[in-house]
Protein backbone atom coordinates (compact mmCIF):
# COMPACT_ATOMS: atom_id res chain seq x y z
CA UNK A 1 0.00 0.00 0.00
CA UNK A 2 0.66 3.70 -0.42
CA UNK A 3 2.01 6.02 2.25
CA UNK A 4 -0.98 8.11 3.62
CA UNK A 5 -0.19 11.07 5.55
CA UNK A 6 -1.71 12.55 8.36
CA UNK A 7 -4.28 14.43 6.29
CA UNK A 8 -5.31 11.45 4.41
CA UNK A 9 -5.77 9.06 7.97
CA UNK A 10 -7.98 11.47 9.34
CA UNK A 11 -9.92 11.81 6.61
CA UNK A 12 -10.59 7.86 6.30
CA UNK A 13 -11.17 7.71 10.16
CA UNK A 14 -13.69 10.23 10.18
CA UNK A 15 -15.57 9.28 6.79
CA UNK A 16 -14.30 6.18 4.90
CA UNK A 17 -13.65 3.25 7.57
CA UNK A 18 -16.11 1.25 8.36
CA UNK A 19 -17.55 0.87 12.03
CA UNK A 20 -19.30 -0.79 14.26
CA UNK A 21 -23.21 0.03 15.75
CA UNK A 22 -21.08 1.46 18.57
CA UNK A 23 -19.44 4.10 16.08
CA UNK A 24 -15.96 2.32 16.32
CA UNK A 25 -13.38 1.99 13.42
CA UNK A 26 -13.38 -1.80 12.80
CA UNK A 27 -11.15 -1.58 9.66
CA UNK A 28 -7.75 -0.17 8.69
CA UNK A 29 -7.19 2.16 5.54
CA UNK A 30 -5.77 -1.31 3.86
CA UNK A 31 -8.19 -3.30 5.14
CA UNK A 32 -10.82 -0.41 3.31
CA UNK A 33 -8.76 -0.28 0.00
CA UNK A 34 -8.80 -4.51 -0.14
CA UNK A 35 -12.56 -4.30 0.79
CA UNK A 36 -13.59 -2.26 -2.58
CA UNK A 37 -10.87 -3.81 -4.67
CA UNK A 38 -12.39 -7.67 -3.76
CA UNK A 39 -16.08 -6.48 -4.11
CA UNK A 40 -15.53 -4.83 -8.01
CA UNK A 41 -13.30 -7.92 -8.74
CA UNK A 42 -16.14 -10.38 -8.27
CA UNK A 43 -18.01 -8.48 -11.43
CA UNK A 44 -15.35 -10.21 -13.38
CA UNK A 45 -17.03 -14.21 -12.80
CA UNK A 46 -20.23 -12.61 -14.62
CA UNK A 47 -17.92 -12.27 -17.50
CA UNK A 48 -16.09 -15.37 -17.40
CA UNK A 49 -13.07 -13.23 -16.64
CA UNK A 50 -10.53 -13.94 -13.89
CA UNK A 51 -11.19 -12.31 -10.39
CA UNK A 52 -8.25 -12.75 -8.45
CA UNK A 53 -5.41 -11.26 -10.47
CA UNK A 54 -8.29 -8.34 -11.32
CA UNK A 55 -8.79 -8.24 -7.53
CA UNK A 56 -4.69 -7.80 -7.39
CA UNK A 57 -4.95 -4.94 -9.96
CA UNK A 58 -7.56 -3.19 -8.48
CA UNK A 59 -5.65 -3.12 -4.91
CA UNK A 60 -2.27 -1.81 -6.24
CA UNK A 61 -3.86 0.76 -8.33
CA UNK A 62 -6.34 2.34 -5.33
CA UNK A 63 -4.03 1.60 -2.44
CA UNK A 64 -0.63 3.12 -4.73
CA UNK A 65 -3.24 6.05 -5.07
CA UNK A 66 -2.79 5.68 -8.91
CA UNK A 67 -6.73 5.83 -8.86
CA UNK A 68 -9.54 6.48 -6.83
CA UNK A 69 -13.35 5.84 -7.10
CA UNK A 70 -15.89 8.56 -5.71
CA UNK A 71 -16.53 8.12 -2.21
CA UNK A 72 -19.75 6.11 -2.66
CA UNK A 73 -17.82 3.71 -3.81
CA UNK A 74 -15.06 3.79 -1.17
CA UNK A 75 -17.67 3.69 1.58
CA UNK A 76 -19.98 1.25 0.33
CA UNK A 77 -18.49 -1.56 -1.69
CA UNK A 78 -18.41 -5.03 0.10
CA UNK A 79 -20.93 -3.56 2.47
CA UNK A 80 -24.78 -3.76 3.09
CA UNK A 81 -25.43 -0.78 1.35
CA UNK A 82 -23.63 -1.43 -1.89
CA UNK A 83 -24.53 1.54 -3.61
CA UNK A 84 -21.28 2.86 -5.18
CA UNK A 85 -22.43 5.77 -7.65
CA UNK A 86 -21.87 9.43 -6.72
CA UNK A 87 -24.21 11.64 -9.29
CA UNK A 88 -27.51 11.55 -9.96
CA UNK A 89 -30.53 13.65 -11.74
CA UNK A 90 -34.54 13.03 -10.80
CA UNK A 91 -36.95 14.20 -13.10
CA UNK A 92 -39.46 16.90 -11.03
CA UNK A 93 -42.70 17.44 -13.08
CA UNK A 94 -45.09 20.15 -12.22
CA UNK A 95 -47.57 17.79 -9.80
CA UNK A 96 -47.50 16.92 -6.31
CA UNK A 97 -47.20 13.65 -6.58
CA UNK A 98 -44.16 14.15 -9.28
CA UNK A 99 -42.32 16.55 -6.19
CA UNK A 100 -42.79 14.50 -3.59
CA UNK A 101 -41.82 11.42 -5.17
CA UNK A 102 -38.84 13.42 -5.80
CA UNK A 103 -38.57 14.09 -2.76
CA UNK A 104 -38.21 10.98 -1.35
CA UNK A 105 -36.11 9.80 -3.78
CA UNK A 106 -33.51 12.70 -3.30
CA UNK A 107 -33.78 11.34 0.44
CA UNK A 108 -32.75 7.70 -0.25
CA UNK A 109 -30.17 8.94 -2.70
CA UNK A 110 -28.73 10.99 -0.10
CA UNK A 111 -28.89 8.42 3.10
CA UNK A 112 -27.07 6.34 0.23
CA UNK A 113 -24.09 8.67 -0.76
CA UNK A 114 -25.06 10.28 -3.69
CA UNK A 115 -25.82 13.71 -4.94
CA UNK A 116 -28.76 14.52 -6.55
CA UNK A 117 -29.78 17.28 -9.48
CA UNK A 118 -33.21 18.51 -10.57
CA UNK A 119 -34.72 20.93 -13.36
CA UNK A 120 -37.31 22.71 -12.10
CA UNK A 121 -38.45 24.79 -15.10
CA UNK A 122 -41.88 22.49 -15.88
CA UNK A 123 -43.18 23.70 -12.01
CA UNK A 124 -45.53 26.08 -12.83
CA UNK A 125 -44.65 29.84 -11.59
CA UNK A 126 -46.07 31.48 -8.67
CA UNK A 127 -49.66 32.71 -8.82
CA UNK A 128 -50.50 30.51 -11.36
CA UNK A 129 -53.73 28.39 -11.36
CA UNK A 130 -54.07 25.31 -9.56
CA UNK A 131 -57.29 24.20 -10.72
CA UNK A 132 -57.96 21.14 -8.88
CA UNK A 133 -58.24 23.46 -5.58
CA UNK A 134 -59.09 26.52 -7.30
CA UNK A 135 -55.55 28.03 -5.38
CA UNK A 136 -52.38 29.44 -6.72
CA UNK A 137 -49.40 27.76 -7.07
CA UNK A 138 -46.14 28.58 -4.82
CA UNK A 139 -43.77 28.27 -7.58
CA UNK A 140 -39.89 26.51 -7.87
CA UNK A 141 -38.43 27.79 -5.10
CA UNK A 142 -40.79 27.75 -2.48
CA UNK A 143 -40.87 23.60 -3.56
CA UNK A 144 -37.02 23.84 -3.54
CA UNK A 145 -37.18 24.88 0.06
CA UNK A 146 -38.71 21.19 0.67
CA UNK A 147 -36.13 19.61 -1.16
CA UNK A 148 -33.29 21.67 1.15
CA UNK A 149 -35.15 20.89 4.20
CA UNK A 150 -35.20 17.40 3.79
CA UNK A 151 -31.52 16.93 2.80
CA UNK A 152 -30.98 18.96 6.07
CA UNK A 153 -32.00 16.04 7.87
CA UNK A 154 -30.61 13.58 6.36
CA UNK A 155 -26.41 12.52 6.13
CA UNK A 156 -25.29 10.74 3.03
CA UNK A 157 -24.26 7.45 3.81
CA UNK A 158 -24.71 8.65 7.59
CA UNK A 159 -21.53 10.62 7.78
CA UNK A 160 -22.37 14.73 6.28
CA UNK A 161 -25.23 16.59 4.25
CA UNK A 162 -26.24 15.79 1.27
CA UNK A 163 -26.01 17.81 -1.59
CA UNK A 164 -28.61 19.56 -4.60
CA UNK A 165 -27.81 21.23 -8.07
CA UNK A 166 -31.34 23.12 -8.95
CA UNK A 167 -31.60 24.37 -12.59
CA UNK A 168 -34.64 26.88 -13.79
CA UNK A 169 -34.70 27.49 -17.50
CA UNK A 170 -34.13 31.43 -18.19
CA UNK A 171 -37.35 31.52 -20.16
CA UNK A 172 -39.47 30.16 -16.62
CA UNK A 173 -41.96 33.73 -15.04
CA UNK A 174 -39.99 32.90 -11.94
CA UNK A 175 -36.24 33.03 -13.27
CA UNK A 176 -35.54 36.48 -11.53
CA UNK A 177 -36.51 34.56 -8.11
CA UNK A 178 -34.43 31.92 -8.69
CA UNK A 179 -31.61 34.25 -9.50
CA UNK A 180 -31.24 36.12 -6.06
CA UNK A 181 -32.62 33.43 -4.12
CA UNK A 182 -29.83 32.72 -2.30
CA UNK A 183 -29.15 36.46 -0.94
CA UNK A 184 -29.75 35.10 2.54
CA UNK A 185 -27.62 32.83 3.74
CA UNK A 186 -29.83 30.95 5.74
CA UNK A 187 -32.00 29.88 2.05
CA UNK A 188 -31.15 26.87 0.19
CA UNK A 189 -27.61 26.32 2.09
CA UNK A 190 -27.74 22.54 0.43
CA UNK A 191 -28.29 23.83 -3.45
CA UNK A 192 -26.26 24.92 -5.90
CA UNK A 193 -27.82 27.12 -8.67
CA UNK A 194 -27.25 27.02 -12.26
CA UNK A 195 -29.69 28.99 -14.87
CA UNK A 196 -30.27 26.97 -18.08
CA UNK A 197 -29.91 28.60 -21.23
CA UNK A 198 -30.07 27.94 -24.79
CA UNK A 199 -28.97 29.12 -28.36
CA UNK A 200 -32.52 30.72 -28.94
CA UNK A 201 -31.64 33.32 -25.59
CA UNK A 202 -27.85 33.58 -26.71
CA UNK A 203 -28.90 34.71 -30.62
CA UNK A 204 -31.65 37.34 -28.70
CA UNK A 205 -28.36 38.30 -26.80
CA UNK A 206 -26.12 38.77 -29.80
CA UNK A 207 -29.16 41.27 -31.61
CA UNK A 208 -29.74 42.86 -29.00
CA UNK A 209 -33.26 41.09 -28.81
CA UNK A 210 -35.93 40.49 -26.52
CA UNK A 211 -36.72 37.06 -26.04
CA UNK A 212 -39.78 35.31 -24.46
CA UNK A 213 -40.94 33.98 -21.09
CA UNK A 214 -42.97 31.55 -21.26
CA UNK A 215 -45.38 29.70 -18.80
CA UNK A 216 -44.27 25.73 -19.04
CA UNK A 217 -48.09 25.41 -17.88
CA UNK A 218 -49.12 26.32 -20.75
CA UNK A 219 -46.79 27.14 -23.40
CA UNK A 220 -47.86 30.67 -23.50
CA UNK A 221 -45.59 33.64 -23.73
CA UNK A 222 -46.58 35.71 -20.62
CA UNK A 223 -44.02 38.35 -21.10
CA UNK A 224 -40.56 39.66 -22.75
CA UNK A 225 -37.20 40.06 -21.27
CA UNK A 226 -33.63 41.18 -22.34
CA UNK A 227 -31.02 39.08 -22.18
CA UNK A 228 -28.31 41.53 -21.39
CA UNK A 229 -30.43 42.56 -18.12
CA UNK A 230 -30.91 38.87 -16.94
CA UNK A 231 -27.42 38.44 -17.62
CA UNK A 232 -26.44 41.42 -15.19
CA UNK A 233 -28.71 40.27 -12.48
CA UNK A 234 -27.08 36.62 -12.52
CA UNK A 235 -23.80 38.45 -12.65
CA UNK A 236 -24.66 40.79 -9.51
CA UNK A 237 -25.99 37.43 -7.81
CA UNK A 238 -23.01 35.43 -8.79
CA UNK A 239 -20.67 37.89 -7.10
CA UNK A 240 -22.78 38.48 -3.93
CA UNK A 241 -23.01 34.44 -2.94
CA UNK A 242 -21.56 32.24 -5.64
CA UNK A 243 -24.77 31.38 -7.15
CA UNK A 244 -26.27 31.12 -9.71
CA UNK A 245 -23.54 29.43 -12.49
CA UNK A 246 -24.69 28.70 -16.16
CA UNK A 247 -25.66 25.78 -18.28
CA UNK A 248 -24.97 25.81 -21.96
CA UNK A 249 -28.27 23.79 -22.59
CA UNK A 250 -27.75 23.33 -26.65
CA UNK A 251 -23.91 22.65 -25.79
CA UNK A 252 -24.59 19.81 -23.75
CA UNK A 253 -27.31 18.11 -25.61
CA UNK A 254 -25.48 18.31 -28.61
CA UNK A 255 -22.89 16.09 -27.04
CA UNK A 256 -25.52 13.90 -25.83
CA UNK A 257 -24.97 10.50 -26.43
CA UNK A 258 -28.57 8.88 -26.29
CA UNK A 259 -30.89 11.98 -27.04
CA UNK A 260 -33.48 9.67 -28.42
CA UNK A 261 -34.01 9.16 -25.01
CA UNK A 262 -34.59 12.76 -24.10
CA UNK A 263 -33.21 15.85 -23.33
CA UNK A 264 -30.67 16.82 -20.66
CA UNK A 265 -31.78 19.61 -18.86
CA UNK A 266 -30.05 19.10 -15.52
CA UNK A 267 -26.42 18.00 -13.96
CA UNK A 268 -25.61 16.65 -10.86
CA UNK A 269 -24.56 18.86 -7.98
CA UNK A 270 -21.36 19.98 -9.22
CA UNK A 271 -21.86 20.33 -12.77
CA UNK A 272 -19.81 17.72 -14.23
CA UNK A 273 -22.21 15.22 -15.35
CA UNK A 274 -25.41 16.60 -17.41
CA UNK A 275 -27.81 13.48 -17.26
CA UNK A 276 -31.03 12.58 -18.20
CA UNK A 277 -34.02 12.27 -15.54
CA UNK A 278 -33.06 8.83 -13.64
CA UNK A 279 -29.53 8.44 -15.09
CA UNK A 280 -26.59 7.77 -12.74
CA UNK A 281 -22.76 7.95 -12.56
CA UNK A 282 -20.04 6.54 -11.03
CA UNK A 283 -17.04 8.42 -11.06
CA UNK A 284 -13.43 8.08 -10.49
CA UNK A 285 -10.16 9.97 -11.13
CA UNK A 286 -6.64 9.27 -12.14
CA UNK A 287 -4.00 10.60 -9.73
CA UNK A 288 -1.60 12.72 -12.20
CA UNK A 289 1.24 13.28 -9.71
CA UNK A 290 1.40 9.03 -9.74
CA UNK A 291 2.23 9.44 -13.25
CA UNK A 292 5.33 11.21 -13.61
CA UNK A 293 9.19 9.50 -14.24
CA UNK A 294 11.37 12.83 -13.51
CA UNK A 295 10.44 15.81 -15.28
CA UNK A 296 8.62 13.41 -18.41
CA UNK A 297 4.84 12.02 -18.17
CA UNK A 298 5.12 8.56 -17.39
CA UNK A 299 2.91 8.12 -20.54
CA UNK A 300 3.17 4.00 -20.63
CA UNK A 301 1.77 4.03 -17.16
CA UNK A 302 -0.85 6.36 -17.18
CA UNK A 303 -2.51 4.41 -20.50
CA UNK A 304 -2.53 1.00 -18.64
CA UNK A 305 -3.95 3.03 -15.28
CA UNK A 306 -6.97 4.52 -17.89
CA UNK A 307 -7.72 1.08 -18.91
CA UNK A 308 -8.03 -0.14 -15.55
CA UNK A 309 -10.34 2.48 -13.68
CA UNK A 310 -12.23 2.10 -17.21
CA UNK A 311 -12.40 -1.62 -16.40
CA UNK A 312 -12.81 -1.15 -12.07
CA UNK A 313 -15.78 1.86 -13.09
CA UNK A 314 -17.53 -0.53 -15.72
CA UNK A 315 -17.32 -3.26 -12.65
CA UNK A 316 -19.08 -0.49 -10.15
CA UNK A 317 -21.69 -0.50 -12.33
CA UNK A 318 -22.53 -4.37 -12.20
CA UNK A 319 -21.42 -4.76 -8.46
CA UNK A 320 -23.48 -1.23 -7.46
CA UNK A 321 -27.53 -1.73 -6.23
CA UNK A 322 -29.50 1.59 -6.75
CA UNK A 323 -31.87 2.82 -4.33
CA UNK A 324 -35.01 4.00 -7.35
CA UNK A 325 -35.92 0.99 -9.94
CA UNK A 326 -36.34 3.46 -12.59
CA UNK A 327 -32.58 4.73 -11.92
CA UNK A 328 -31.41 0.56 -11.93
CA UNK A 329 -33.04 0.55 -15.56
CA UNK A 330 -31.21 3.74 -16.71
CA UNK A 331 -27.99 2.91 -15.65
CA UNK A 332 -27.99 -0.29 -17.31
CA UNK A 333 -29.36 1.25 -20.16
CA UNK A 334 -26.59 4.02 -20.77
CA UNK A 335 -23.55 2.64 -18.01
CA UNK A 336 -22.38 6.35 -18.15
CA UNK A 337 -19.37 6.98 -16.49
CA UNK A 338 -17.14 9.50 -15.24
CA UNK A 339 -13.42 9.34 -15.17
CA UNK A 340 -11.49 11.53 -14.28
CA UNK A 341 -7.85 13.22 -13.48
CA UNK A 342 -6.45 15.19 -9.92
CA UNK A 343 -3.25 15.93 -8.91
CA UNK A 344 -3.04 18.19 -12.34
CA UNK A 345 -0.79 20.91 -10.97
CA UNK A 346 0.79 18.26 -8.83
CA UNK A 347 2.37 16.99 -12.50
CA UNK A 348 2.68 20.18 -13.58
CA UNK A 349 5.43 21.12 -11.26
CA UNK A 350 7.09 17.48 -11.72
CA UNK A 351 7.44 18.93 -15.54
CA UNK A 352 8.04 21.97 -14.48
CA UNK A 353 5.61 24.25 -16.35
CA UNK A 354 3.78 27.25 -14.61
CA UNK A 355 0.03 26.70 -14.20
CA UNK A 356 -0.13 30.13 -15.50
CA UNK A 357 1.48 29.72 -18.93
CA UNK A 358 0.52 28.64 -22.65
CA UNK A 359 2.16 25.87 -22.18
CA UNK A 360 -0.32 24.66 -19.81
CA UNK A 361 -3.01 25.36 -21.67
CA UNK A 362 -1.46 23.11 -24.36
CA UNK A 363 -0.22 20.59 -21.86
CA UNK A 364 -3.87 20.06 -20.76
CA UNK A 365 -4.69 19.97 -24.00
CA UNK A 366 -2.55 17.17 -25.01
CA UNK A 367 -2.97 14.91 -21.82
CA UNK A 368 -6.86 15.19 -21.35
CA UNK A 369 -7.07 14.14 -25.29
CA UNK A 370 -4.69 10.81 -24.73
CA UNK A 371 -7.15 9.77 -21.07
CA UNK A 372 -10.12 10.60 -23.27
CA UNK A 373 -9.09 8.50 -26.39
CA UNK A 374 -7.56 5.80 -23.96
CA UNK A 375 -10.87 5.77 -22.34
CA UNK A 376 -12.71 5.08 -25.39
CA UNK A 377 -10.45 2.37 -26.40
CA UNK A 378 -10.78 0.69 -22.67
CA UNK A 379 -14.25 0.82 -23.71
CA UNK A 380 -15.04 -0.59 -26.62
CA UNK A 381 -12.60 -3.57 -25.64
CA UNK A 382 -14.96 -3.83 -22.58
CA UNK A 383 -17.96 -3.93 -25.70
CA UNK A 384 -16.17 -6.67 -27.14
CA UNK A 385 -15.97 -8.53 -23.92
CA UNK A 386 -19.04 -7.75 -22.76
CA UNK A 387 -21.62 -6.51 -24.87
CA UNK A 388 -21.72 -2.70 -25.69
CA UNK A 389 -24.47 -0.64 -23.52
CA UNK A 390 -27.77 -1.40 -24.18
CA UNK A 391 -28.95 1.81 -25.82
CA UNK A 392 -25.98 1.70 -28.08
CA UNK A 393 -27.42 1.68 -31.42
CA UNK A 394 -29.83 4.29 -30.92
CA UNK A 395 -26.65 6.35 -29.46
CA UNK A 396 -24.46 9.04 -31.19
CA UNK A 397 -21.36 6.94 -30.97
CA UNK A 398 -20.11 5.10 -34.09
CA UNK A 399 -18.07 2.02 -32.97
CA UNK A 400 -19.67 -0.32 -30.22
CA UNK A 401 -18.90 1.11 -26.83
CA UNK A 402 -19.24 -0.20 -23.19
CA UNK A 403 -20.31 2.95 -21.70
CA UNK A 404 -22.52 6.04 -23.40
CA UNK A 405 -19.40 8.15 -21.66
CA UNK A 406 -16.22 7.57 -19.99
CA UNK A 407 -15.05 10.87 -19.07
CA UNK A 408 -15.06 14.16 -16.88
CA UNK A 409 -13.87 16.14 -14.52
CA UNK A 410 -15.13 16.22 -10.71
CA UNK A 411 -13.89 18.67 -7.87
CA UNK A 412 -12.16 15.23 -6.19
CA UNK A 413 -12.22 17.29 -3.10
CA UNK A 414 -11.90 14.80 -0.42
CA UNK A 415 -10.61 11.84 -2.80
CA UNK A 416 -7.39 14.38 -3.47
CA UNK A 417 -7.27 14.44 0.11
CA UNK A 418 -6.78 10.93 0.50
CA UNK A 419 -4.47 10.85 -2.11
CA UNK A 420 -2.14 13.45 -1.18
CA UNK A 421 -2.69 15.60 -4.47
CA UNK A 422 -4.06 18.77 -5.45
CA UNK A 423 -7.68 18.66 -6.29
CA UNK A 424 -8.77 17.89 -10.12
CA UNK A 425 -7.56 20.35 -12.72
CA UNK A 426 -7.85 23.20 -9.99
CA UNK A 427 -4.30 25.50 -9.56
CA UNK A 428 -3.64 24.70 -5.34
CA UNK A 429 -4.89 26.94 -2.78
CA UNK A 430 -1.88 27.80 -0.71
CA UNK A 431 1.76 25.63 -0.48
CA UNK A 432 0.23 25.66 3.11
CA UNK A 433 -2.80 26.47 4.78
CA UNK A 434 -5.94 24.90 6.97
CA UNK A 435 -8.57 23.51 5.43
CA UNK A 436 -12.01 23.83 7.65
CA UNK A 437 -13.25 20.86 7.47
CA UNK A 438 -13.70 17.62 10.17
CA UNK A 439 -12.41 19.89 12.51
CA UNK A 440 -9.45 21.90 10.67
CA UNK A 441 -7.00 19.98 8.22
CA UNK A 442 -3.63 21.28 8.26
CA UNK A 443 -1.80 21.00 4.88
CA UNK A 444 1.58 21.33 3.85
CA UNK A 445 2.44 21.05 -0.15
CA UNK A 446 4.94 17.89 -0.15
CA UNK A 447 6.57 18.99 -3.87
CA UNK A 448 6.90 22.46 -2.22
CA UNK A 449 8.64 21.50 0.86
CA UNK A 450 10.72 18.79 -1.67
CA UNK A 451 11.99 21.75 -3.67
CA UNK A 452 12.56 24.46 -0.99
CA UNK A 453 15.17 21.23 0.42
CA UNK A 454 16.70 20.51 -2.90
CA UNK A 455 17.16 24.16 -3.73
CA UNK A 456 17.91 25.10 0.30
CA UNK A 457 15.69 27.79 1.07
CA UNK A 458 13.80 25.26 3.26
CA UNK A 459 13.26 26.30 6.87
CA UNK A 460 10.04 24.90 9.79
CA UNK A 461 9.78 28.37 10.35
CA UNK A 462 9.23 29.58 6.29
CA UNK A 463 6.42 26.41 5.88
CA UNK A 464 5.01 28.41 9.56
CA UNK A 465 5.53 31.92 7.84
CA UNK A 466 3.69 30.57 4.73
CA UNK A 467 0.35 29.17 6.81
CA UNK A 468 -2.40 30.74 5.48
CA UNK A 469 -1.12 33.14 2.61
CA UNK A 470 -3.07 33.13 -0.46
CA UNK A 471 0.25 33.52 -2.48
CA UNK A 472 4.04 33.40 -1.91
CA UNK A 473 4.59 35.55 -5.05
CA UNK A 474 5.79 38.46 -3.26
CA UNK A 475 8.06 36.23 -0.96
CA UNK A 476 11.85 37.31 -1.32
CA UNK A 477 13.07 34.19 0.42
CA UNK A 478 11.51 32.11 -2.50
CA UNK A 479 13.19 31.98 -6.00
CA UNK A 480 11.55 33.29 -8.95
CA UNK A 481 11.14 30.29 -10.79
CA UNK A 482 9.32 28.23 -7.79
CA UNK A 483 7.04 31.05 -6.93
CA UNK A 484 6.08 30.94 -10.94
CA UNK A 485 5.16 26.86 -10.49
CA UNK A 486 3.07 27.62 -6.97
CA UNK A 487 0.93 29.72 -8.53
CA UNK A 488 -2.26 29.57 -6.12
CA UNK A 489 -5.81 30.37 -7.06
CA UNK A 490 -5.52 34.01 -6.03
CA UNK A 491 -2.54 34.54 -8.71
CA UNK A 492 -4.73 32.91 -11.34
CA UNK A 493 -6.28 35.47 -13.96
CA UNK A 494 -9.84 34.58 -15.00
CA UNK A 495 -9.54 34.44 -18.21
CA UNK A 496 -6.79 31.45 -17.79
CA UNK A 497 -9.05 29.87 -15.30
CA UNK A 498 -11.33 29.51 -18.44
CA UNK A 499 -8.80 28.52 -20.80
CA UNK A 500 -7.75 25.77 -18.30
CA UNK A 501 -11.60 24.38 -18.60
CA UNK A 502 -11.96 25.17 -22.35
CA UNK A 503 -8.73 22.15 -22.81
CA UNK A 504 -10.12 20.21 -20.87
CA UNK A 505 -13.68 20.09 -21.82
CA UNK A 506 -12.44 20.12 -25.40
CA UNK A 507 -11.88 16.08 -24.94
CA UNK A 508 -14.05 15.52 -22.55
CA UNK A 509 -17.69 13.82 -22.81
CA UNK A 510 -19.55 14.61 -19.72
CA UNK A 511 -18.23 18.03 -18.56
CA UNK A 512 -15.83 19.69 -16.42
CA UNK A 513 -16.45 21.01 -12.81
CA UNK A 514 -14.31 24.09 -12.23
CA UNK A 515 -14.17 27.30 -10.47
CA UNK A 516 -13.10 30.35 -11.77
CA UNK A 517 -11.67 32.26 -8.54
CA UNK A 518 -12.23 35.86 -7.90
CA UNK A 519 -10.59 38.33 -5.60
CA UNK A 520 -12.81 40.30 -3.48
CA UNK A 521 -11.83 43.20 -5.33
CA UNK A 522 -13.64 42.05 -8.59
CA UNK A 523 -16.19 43.36 -9.97
CA UNK A 524 -19.77 42.42 -11.14
CA UNK A 525 -18.98 43.55 -14.56
CA UNK A 526 -16.01 41.07 -14.00
CA UNK A 527 -18.48 38.25 -13.46
CA UNK A 528 -20.53 38.78 -16.62
CA UNK A 529 -17.54 39.02 -19.04
CA UNK A 530 -16.34 35.75 -17.73
CA UNK A 531 -20.07 34.23 -18.37
CA UNK A 532 -19.66 35.59 -22.05
CA UNK A 533 -16.53 34.22 -22.40
CA UNK A 534 -17.29 30.72 -21.34
CA UNK A 535 -19.97 30.91 -23.81
CA UNK A 536 -17.32 32.18 -26.26
CA UNK A 537 -15.73 28.68 -25.41
CA UNK A 538 -17.97 26.24 -26.03
CA UNK A 539 -18.18 25.07 -22.37
CA UNK A 540 -20.74 23.75 -21.01
CA UNK A 541 -21.52 25.33 -17.83
CA UNK A 542 -19.62 28.08 -15.73
CA UNK A 543 -19.01 28.92 -11.65
CA UNK A 544 -17.86 31.41 -10.45
CA UNK A 545 -16.22 32.38 -6.83
CA UNK A 546 -15.59 35.56 -5.49
CA UNK A 547 -13.34 35.24 -2.48
CA UNK A 548 -14.94 36.12 0.72
CA UNK A 549 -18.54 36.65 -0.65
CA UNK A 550 -19.86 33.87 1.33
CA UNK A 551 -18.96 33.97 5.26
CA UNK A 552 -18.64 29.80 5.85
CA UNK A 553 -15.60 29.62 3.17
CA UNK A 554 -13.84 26.90 3.17
CA UNK A 555 -10.56 27.59 1.33
CA UNK A 556 -12.31 31.10 -0.07
CA UNK A 557 -14.80 28.26 -1.71
CA UNK A 558 -18.22 28.27 -0.43
CA UNK A 559 -19.70 25.88 1.86
CA UNK A 560 -22.11 23.92 0.26
CA UNK A 561 -19.62 21.30 -1.49
CA UNK A 562 -17.39 20.36 1.48
CA UNK A 563 -20.30 19.36 3.17
CA UNK A 564 -21.76 16.77 1.10
CA UNK A 565 -19.87 13.09 0.05
CA UNK A 566 -21.28 12.43 -3.60
CA UNK A 567 -18.32 13.40 -5.48
CA UNK A 568 -19.29 14.62 -4.42
CA UNK A 569 -16.68 15.14 -3.26
CA UNK A 570 -18.25 17.65 -3.83
CA UNK A 571 -15.51 20.13 -3.05
CA UNK A 572 -15.50 22.82 -5.76
CA UNK A 573 -16.17 26.01 -4.74
CA UNK A 574 -19.56 27.41 -4.57
CA UNK A 575 -21.55 27.07 -1.80
CA UNK A 576 -19.39 24.23 -0.19
CA UNK A 577 -18.96 20.00 -1.94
Amino acid sequence: MGSLDGVAETVLHRRYLQQDEEGTIVETPDEMFRRVAANLATAEAQFGGDVEPTEERFYEAISNLDFLPNSPTLMNAGTELQQLAACFVLPVEDSIDSIFTAVKQTALIHQSGGGTGFSFSQLRPEGDVVKKTGGVASGPVSFMKIFDAATEQIKQGGRRRGANMGVLDVTHPDVEEFITSKSDDDVLRNFNLSVATDAEFWEAHASGDAYEIVNPRTDATVRQATPDAILDEIAEAAWETGDPGLLFLDTINEHNPTPHLGRIEATNPCGEVPELPYEACILGSINLGQHTDGEEVDWEKLRDTVHLAVRFLDNAIEMSEFPVPEIEEMVTNTRRLGLGVMGFHDMLVDLRIPYVSEGAVEFADELIEFVHEESWAASRQLADEREPFPEWENSIREAPMRNATTTTIAPTGTISLIAGCSASIEPIYNVAYTKHVMGGLDIVNDRFVDMARERGFYSEELVEDLHGWTTIQNVERIPDDVKRLFQTAHDVPADHHLLVQAAFQEHVDNAVSKTVNLPQSASVDDVKEIFLSARDLDLKGITVFRSGSKPEQVLGESPLKEECVGECDYVSPRQES
